[in-house]
């Protein structure tokens, strides 16, 4: 049998596809290709001289917080609610000591770093500005839309995890809610091992979600 002079190929089961389907599906292509750069160009316009927010040096998010710098090597400049929307909390624990949390997010070799660290007597650090992106959550798309809340102690030790650090950590996260119209719900507020992709198991068993959820929302009604 003799080739279709007007035909470009063949599809899945011999199925023969027209010059017009292929002219269509690059189009499509092309456009779809298009979407894709303008959606870049939207996020990326601050970059843009004299558009970019202005910052100051140890300016803090979370007020009562404590302005200790990550290493520029674990975070990534952004403007962030601008450029990524930011609608999870998500809640780690270090497997150390707070002192531990703040060496290693101070350690350009290290690779990640969490916005925030919570002391067993609930003081808070902030390490990086909410408007960039920590890389705290081994996902990308996770880092780009939440905020990482580190914890001081160990999954496996309930004591570590105070009533003090609770409500330090709930204060710092419905204060977080109240700022982007986060919901106060397990949707919206996870665990590091909840996260996609991930081979971290924190907050770990002995976290418990029902009393913090409670302990925000009763922090966030106090915002309204």
């Amino acid at each position: 049998m003799g080739s279709d002079s007007k035909g470009t190929g063949t599809g899945a089961g011999g199925r023969r596809v027209g010059r017009r389907a292929v002219l269509i599906g690059g189009t499509a292509a092309a456009v779809g290709t298009v979407a894709l750069a303008r959606d870049e160009l939207a996020r990326l316009w601050w970059r843009l001289p004299g558009m970019e927010k202005k910052r100051v040096e140890g300016e803090l998010d979370h007020k009562g917080a404590e302005w200790t710098s990550a290493a520029r090597a674990n975070w990534r400049r952004a403007d962030r609610p601008d450029d990524y929307t930011i609608d999870r909390v998500v809640i780690h624990v270090v497997q150390g000591s707070y002192a531990t949390a703040l060496k290693v997010f101070k350690d350009p070799g290290h690779g990640a770093a969490a916005h925030y660290v919570v002391r067993k007597d609930g003081h808070v650090a902030q390490m990086i500005r909410e408007l960039d992106v920590a890389f705290h959550a081994g996902n990308r798309d996770m880092n780009e839309r939440s905020i990482g809340i580190e914890h001081e102690g160990f999954v496996d030790r309930p004591r570590d995890f105070t009533k003090e650090m609770y409500e330090g950590s709930a204060r710092l996260t419905a204060d977080i809610c109240a700022r982007y119209g986060i919901p106060v719900d397990r949707e919206h507020i996870i665990g590091h091992v909840e996260v996609e992709g991930t081979d971290h198991t924190d907050p770990g068993p002995h976290w418990d979600w029902d009393r913090y959820l409670e302990l925000v929302r009763r922090a966030r009604s106090r915002l309204s």
